[in-house]
């Protein structure tokens, strides 16, 4: 997290925000690989919680009403899934080629076919599985 507790911006190109009350959702097309956490919940705290449900991190928010953003894992948990995707929850920093991001979420090629580098895209070895199992 930086310094005022705010995630670091996605990828400018692929970022949109939506204002809510009490809330500020910003959602990157790029690392979203789709599973289905987005959809299963919603109003600002149940807009949060679901957002915290996304494995990619390509769902991110900032709060307006005084209550604090998204608050990192402790500790820091990572696992490797089935597909080679490294899923990571916690005060993470990525580097990446547009500098390094602060987050809480994010999931990482473990092939290194990704388009988006670091973050998986399933373009590599990971393509033909089943985007919705397993990431949780």
């Amino acid at each position: 997290m930086t310094s005022d507790s705010r995630p670091t911006p996605p990828h400018p190109a692929a970022a949109r925000s939506y204002d809510g009350e009490g809330i500020t959702v910003s959602f990157d097309a790029h690392r979203c690989l789709h599973a289905a956490e987005c959809v299963r919940g919603l109003p600002a705290d149940e807009v949060a919680d679901v957002i915290h449900r996304c494995p990619s991190g390509a769902l991110q928010y900032h709060r307006t009403d005084g209550l604090p953003d998204e608050i990192p894992d402790v500790p820091t948990h990572v696992s490797l899934h089935p597909d080679g995707v490294l899923h990571l929850r916690g005060d993470l920093e990525v580097a990446t080629p547009h500098g390094p991001h602060h987050e809480t979420r994010a999931m990482l090629c473990g092939c290194g076919a990704t388009g988006n580098t670091p973050y998986c895209d399933h373009s590599g070895a990971c393509a033909g599985h089943d985007q919705g199992a397993g990431n949780s």
